[in-house]
């Protein structure tokens, strides 16, 4: 078999409907929301995951290649929206992804996204890849605790080192870091690229410039009337990550990704992601200036 046009890795994740552990579900995860978005635009997703052999899998698209690795249970979350921003709970975790279990043609994708929820790919993981890859990661999982109770909150990326030196992009949201962008600043050491997304405000794309200085600029959103924000950033992690590596322009890729984050949370679940020629149409009718140096 050829190698994989687009590489998909982290857990798939029952999504409750409420709080109730025994709630029903929804398919979730990254690389859920990044197949469904892949399809929509063209490309061919491959999605290597683990989950366990009961799990419904029917959501992800026909049209991809998925390795669902056996596991004893599967990463469940349950979402709660509020007023202040999102609750979340975690209530069962599937077993990690180890380096290993990519092997072969999958080491050589056009791009690939690293896309944890629960710490569950380690730190070698993105030194596999050829050289020719474009490696992206949307490190949230990496940058997740939680308590007895399953309740999730934030945490330092104490341990990155070892994994930023080896990526090409960071894709995350203020949220994952807390409203603080000093937390970006060992990223900036070792990546060339950390795109931040503001939910309703848009995304910032943060870089090096000549003699280090720091430039950031902001990329507005397309208005959106919100029906389900679940999976947005993922839907604007793989398709920035697509249009980069078809463009190689970071600016025209992230307002595409805002575009098509922006479609995708008019509907629940994953039924809203728009297809490429929508958003091709809606950046044609609207051009946009970008807001260079945001302080």
């Amino acid at each position: 078999m050829s190698h994989p046009d687009i590489l998909l890795i982290g857990h798939v994740t029952r999504d409750l409907v409420g709080a109730d552990p025994q709630s029903h579900y929804r398919l979730g995860g990254t690389v859920s929301f990044g197949a469904v978005t892949a399809v929509r635009l063209g490309r061919a997703p491959t999605v290597v995951t683990r989950a366990a052999a009961s799990t419904d899998l029917s959501a992800l698209p026909a049209e991809a290649e998925v390795m669902a690795l056996p596991s004893p249970a599967t990463t469940t979350f349950a979402n709660v929206y509020t007023e202040q921003g999102r609750v979340q709970y975690c209530h069962a975790q599937a077993l990690p992804i180890r380096s290993s279990d990519i092997a072969g043609r999958l080491r050589r994708p056009r791009a690939v996204l690293l896309g944890p929820l629960v710490d569950e790919i380690g730190p070698d993981m993105a030194g596999v890849f050829a050289d020719e890859t474009l490696v992206v990661a949307a490190p949230q999982g990496w940058m997740r605790r939680w308590d007895d109770a399953g309740r999730v909150y934030s945490k330092r990326w104490d341990d990155a080192g070892g994994i930023l030196s080896r990526l090409d992009v960071v894709v995350l949201s203020e949220e994952d870091i807390e409203h603080d962008l000093s937390r970006l600043d060992p990223f900036l050491e070792r990546v060339p690229l950390v795109v931040v997304t503001a939910s309703r405000e848009g995304s910032t794309l943060v870089q090096r410039g000549a003699g280090g200085a720091i430039v950031k600029t902001r990329i507005p959103p397309r208005p959106a009337e919100e029906v389900d924000p679940t999976g947005a950033g993922d839907v604007f992690a793989t398709a920035f990550m697509i249009r980069l590596e078809e463009t190689g322009d970071p600016v025209a890729s992230a307002r595409f990704a805002n575009v098509a984050a922006s479609f995708g949370v008019e509907h629940a679940g994953m039924g809203g992601i728009p297809d490429r020629e929508t958003i091709l149409a809606y950046m044609q009718e609207r051009p946009f200036g970008v807001v260079p140096g945001v302080p």
